[in-house]
């Protein structure tokens, strides 16, 4: 009775991802109370940045301050040449993160030997209760749900176990992501975090007597993305107790805007206004439009992506670095690599400690006089009210994209 007491009242975490020390401080700064980071071996972002195991110290330092658990992501498959380095590696995190989230049962025996917290990924596809129950015996602390579970589903498995969701970002067509197409046509294996994607490519069909077929969409492989804003609501009381953000290939703009836009919804109960506004917000940053994956039924062909790129409505284009800080000012001297800025523009400002900052521009100075415009080679002190921000941050601007 005590403990489903405890799970009720058990706090909601916001889990954003971390590909590099920018998208770290972003997620931070936007309001994730833990973030998901992988090294450069072993996990299933292989092709992102990816932090080096002399960094975990320094993320380790920047997350206890701020109060943020760290999971390492570990969850690739494991050959049996590899032990001995993963049992090594293993060893080196000891004390420098909260959990590891892993596919294979080698690392999650290794992890109860070293005795680190372990959560099952979303790889082993974890979709009834009696899984659950089995993993919970082997001693995991949370399972990272198979993707093609309802809500239903997942709140009938979370009286079981601790269970983590996604509620936002990219969805492999094959969902839980167990996909072989890269590693069959080109020897790249997604389960090895190597995936090239072909399934975000067009295609076109034929029959078995080589006639080709007529499709409305040749992108037949390739899933919108996750969008699980509209009915956050109901992510909320669906038992589970982690809410995760898709994304350690995204940059610092992307993570920086799906947490906060995530964290307003998870700590209020939204108006379908407001939720239109942030839906707005979630459409300037990188996408293949929305889709509800399986949470409120079996996906039809409308979440299916019609493009090849992002259907983002806005881009950065880059301007330059911050050359000094004035800081009883509040002015930035921006040196102009390339490109022109004026009065009215809108910037992002984004660096390592900086994390990400969207401003507009309403003030510039060359030797004390106001500028309206300043081109590439110039360089000019914009006013930043209420922003601290350093040296070598870089500036882009912020520009719409046309439909």
């Amino acid at each position: 009775m005590v403990e489903k007491i405890k799970k009720k009242i058990k706090k909601l975490e916001l889990l954003s991802p971390a590909g590099d020390f920018e998208c770290l401080n972003s997620a931070i700064e936007s309001g994730a109370d833990a973030i998901y980071f992988g090294l450069q071996d072993f996990n299933m972002r292989g092709r992102a940045k990816n932090f080096k195991i002399s960094d975990l110290e320094k993320i380790k330092k920047i997350c206890d301050k701020k109060g943020i658990k760290k999971y390492l992501t570990l969850n690739t498959l494991i050959y049996d040449n590899e032990l001995e380095g993963i049992e090594k590696l293993i060893k080196k995190v000891c004390g420098y993160v909260d959990a590891v989230i892993c596919s294979d049962i080698s690392i999650m025996l290794l992890c109860k030997k070293y005795k680190i917290p372990f959560f099952v990924s979303t790889q082993v596809s974890v979709s009834n209760v009696e899984s659950a129950k089995f993993f919970k015996k082997l001693g995991c602390s949370r399972i990272v749900l198979a993707r093609e579970l309802s809500l239903n589903q997942i709140k009938k498995i979370s009286k079981v176990v601790d269970i983590e969701i996604f509620i936002h970002g990219a969805m492999c067509v094959s969902e839980s992501g167990r996909c072989f197409t890269s590693q069959f046509l080109f020897n790249e294996s997604a389960n090895r975090g190597k995936c090239i994607q072909p399934c975000r490519r067009k295609y076109n069909v034929f029959d078995d007597k080589g006639n080709s077929l007529k499709v409305d969409n040749n992108f037949i492989f390739s899933a919108k993305d996750l969008c699980t804003l509209p009915f956050f609501e109901k992510i909320k009381s669906s038992g589970a107790v982690s809410f995760k953000i898709e994304g350690r290939n995204k940059d610092p703009v992307y993570v920086s805007t799906v947490t906060r836009v995530y964290k307003e919804a998870l700590d209020d109960k939204l108006s379908e206004e407001r939720i239109k506004e942030l839906i707005e917000e979630l459409s300037y940053v990188y996408n293949k439009g929305f889709s509800s994956g399986f949470y409120k039924g079996y996906p039809t062909r409308d979440d299916f992506s019609k493009i090849e790129n992002s259907s983002a409505t806005e881009k950065k284009l880059f301007l330059g670095k911050i050359e000094h800080y004035y800081d009883k000012l509040g002015v930035g001297l921006l040196k102009l690599n390339t490109g022109s800025l004026k009065i009215g523009d809108f910037v992002y400002i984004i660096g390592k400690t900086t994390s990400v900052k969207r401003l507009k521009i309403e003030s510039m100075e060359i030797e004390n006089k106001s500028v309206n415009e300043v081109k590439k080679g110039m360089s000019v002190g914009i006013k930043l009210p209420n922003v601290r921000v350093r040296k070598n941050d870089s500036v882009y601007k912020i520009v719409k994209k046309k439909g």
